[in-house]
């Protein structure tokens, strides 16, 4: 075992989801090939106090047990659904709670759903300038997905999948150190 901790954020409540089914997808490829341990959470998982609360310190135990988990992350992986070409206000919200530091030079995998192309570039007009301002690193490869990339709320598109492997391809460059657990042909 790597020793690095990845953790999946999905900005959606809805359950079943497909963001959460794509940063889950995502989080398993990446724990598989670099051997991370790792967790996924969705804003069920933050909880109702995230709703009310304006300060971090109002926050109830499961949302900042969830906080602490993303801002003590060796590497993150961010997925929004698309809601009129950007992230939901609650996701936002739960960013907003994060200090600046605390995500700085920090390898963020973004991605995001939606229901077609037309929210496709919200990965690059919203995400990367949010994670631009906490200077995280976002890797170069970000992933969108469509309604269509899904069956049954699992990744059926080999095309998405294929950029999936090239983003999980690019976190190697954050730890060298870590021999990849699959072999190179993946």
């Amino acid at each position: 075992m790597s020793g690095f901790k990845l953790v999946g954020i999905a900005g959606s409540f809805n359950r079943p989801s497909k963001t959460l089914a794509l940063v889950r997808h995502v989080a398993e490829r990446a724990s598989d090939r670099y051997d991370f341990t790792s967790k996924t959470y969705d804003l069920n998982d933050v909880g109702p106090s995230l709703g009310s609360s304006l300060w971090r310190k109002d926050l109830d135990e499961q949302a900042r047990r969830v906080l602490d988990d993303i801002v003590h992350a060796d590497a993150l992986i961010i997925g929004s659904p698309t809601y009129k070409g950007s992230y939901p206000g609650h996701f936002k919200h739960l960013i907003d709670l994060i200090d600046p530091h605390e995500l700085r030079a920090k390898p963020i995998i973004i991605t995001a759903t939606g229901g077609g192309d037309r929210h496709a570039l919200m990965v690059e007009h919203q995400l990367r300038p949010l994670f631009g301002f906490f200077m995280a690193y976002t890797l170069p490869t970000a992933v969108y997905a469509s309604d269509r990339d899904f069956t049954d709320y699992a990744i059926s598109s080999d095309a998405l999948s294929s950029r999936i492997g090239e983003v999980v391809g690019e976190l190697a460059a954050f730890f060298p150190e870590v021999k990849p657990a699959l072999a190179a042909a993946e």
